[in-house]
């Protein structure tokens, strides 16, 4: 699975005189990931290659199909290879408990959804707005601001597939209090990437997660916002700009958004009574 994350590839280079020079380039990888509940087509989303177990935990749980892993009687793959006979590892069945809240009728997907896109494919508002099992409570937790703006340099440690391919996304999961990442996972899908994440902590029974921050290495997007909400997580804090419809979500539901965390410096849209100064 390791090696089909990062693929490798031939380029070549130009300038505006013409071409410059030719030779091996690496490239993220990208294929598609079925899931199934119950034997039955849930979604097809794209996905880097690998932690697909965590991604589809963590889906289920922003999808609010599961709200804790004993939901989960069994997951494995489906049989499948490619055209040169090896196994693709690209349908993933889930077995649900008989308690598990399960898809409501009307909100499985059935359709195809893009690396770029999590919430495409979900049939209506209502069906994108879902309550949590975990809400996040204010104003806990107290996070110092010198810890917020150190979080991009330390996500940044853990992007490798980054820094041979320049094609992914990475999430990572920090402990309000300090210390290092608890777990970071990439992906080219920014949404699949804080899946594995939160997927990972799920399959630990971590949740809710009120004493961690969310980084991302993206935008703070609505969908994102709905995921740290689903898992109790208080803090998404991205390196780029939120959307308007990210901040609105975020205030609603409690989650402290932020965006702009770079080079030492953080804009706080919602929440700011969670950060603290050294002035405070």
């Amino acid at each position: 699975m390791a090696a089909r994350r990062i693929v490798p590839a031939r380029v070549r280079s130009f300038d505006a005189h013409g071409e410059v020079s030719a030779g091996p380039d690496r490239l993220a990888g990208e294929e598609p990931l079925e899931i199934r509940l119950d034997g039955e087509q849930f979604t097809v989303t794209m996905r880097t290659p690998g932690d697909d177990f965590e991604l589809v935990a963590g889906l289920l749980l922003s999808e609010a199909v599961i709200t804790r892993i004993s939901h989960v009687v069994k997951m494995d793959y489906r049989s499948g290879v490619d055209q040169d006979g090896h196994r693709t590892y690209n349908v993933v069945d889930v077995r649900l408990a008989p308690d598990a809240p399960g898809p409501r009728r009307g909100a499985q997907r059935q359709v195809f959804t893009s690396s770029s896109c999590g919430v495409c494919g979900t049939p209506s508002l209502d069906s994108v707005l879902k309550p949590s099992a975990y809400p996040v409570a204010l104003p806990h937790p107290l996070v110092s601001a010198a810890r917020v703006v150190s979080l991009p340099d330390e996500l940044r440690r853990h992007q490798r597939v980054f820094d041979a391919t320049g094609g992914v996304h990475a999430a990572a999961l920090f402990p309000a209090s300090g210390g290092d990442a608890l777990v970071a996972r990439e992906d080219v899908g920014r949404h699949n990437a804080v899946d594995k994440v939160i997927g990972w902590a799920l399959q630990r029974e971590l949740l809710p997660l009120h004493d961690v921050l969310l980084q991302v290495s993206a935008r703070a997007s609505f969908e994102l916002v709905g995921k740290a909400a689903m898992a109790g997580i208080p803090v998404l804090s991205a390196v780029s700009a939120p959307s308007a419809l990210a901040v609105s979500h975020g205030r609603e539901r409690g989650v402290t958004v932020i965006g702009f965390n770079r080079r030492g410096t953080c804009n706080v849209y919602t929440h700011p009574g969670r950060i603290s100064s050294p002035e405070a």
